[in-house]
């Protein structure tokens, strides 16, 4: 499984970016596809998450409302709209893939629950 990670940054606060994720490697199905961040000096924190076959989402306290997590499934592609950026929304923002999945539900907030990992894109919003 690849995960290509694309999409980020230098914006301004209250700006808008959109990151892409594209999966390859294998068909995906019974899986969460989830967006993670990292700001410097902070841990990895969970953004979002969408479950591929039902398409309910989760979001982190955080970034609800501001963020939207989408699929499209025909290209094998996961995005993060994001909304409303703020100074404290900078970090690395990683996609990741957690298999497995036999129910509908999308709230995977624990990094170390997915399998698969993309590189990194880079989101700095300036104040």
């Amino acid at each position: 499984v690849q995960l290509q990670a694309s999409g980020g940054g230098l914006v301004q606060a209250g700006g808008s970016l959109r990151l892409s994720c594209a999966a390859s490697g294998r068909t995906f199905s019974r899986c969460i596809m989830g967006w993670f961040r990292q700001a410097p000096g902070k841990e990895r924190e969970f953004v979002a998450a969408i479950n591929w076959s039902s398409g309910r989402t989760s979001y982190a306290n955080a970034v609800k409302g501001r963020f939207t997590i989408s699929r499209d499934n025909a290209m094998n592609t996961v995005y993060l709209h994001m909304n409303s950026l703020k100074p404290e929304d900078t970090a690395v923002y990683y996609c990741a893939v957690k298999d497995e999945i036999y129910w509908s539900g999308s709230y995977y907030p624990n990094q170390y629950e997915y399998d698969y990992w993309g590189q990194g894109t880079q989101v700095t919003v300036s104040s």
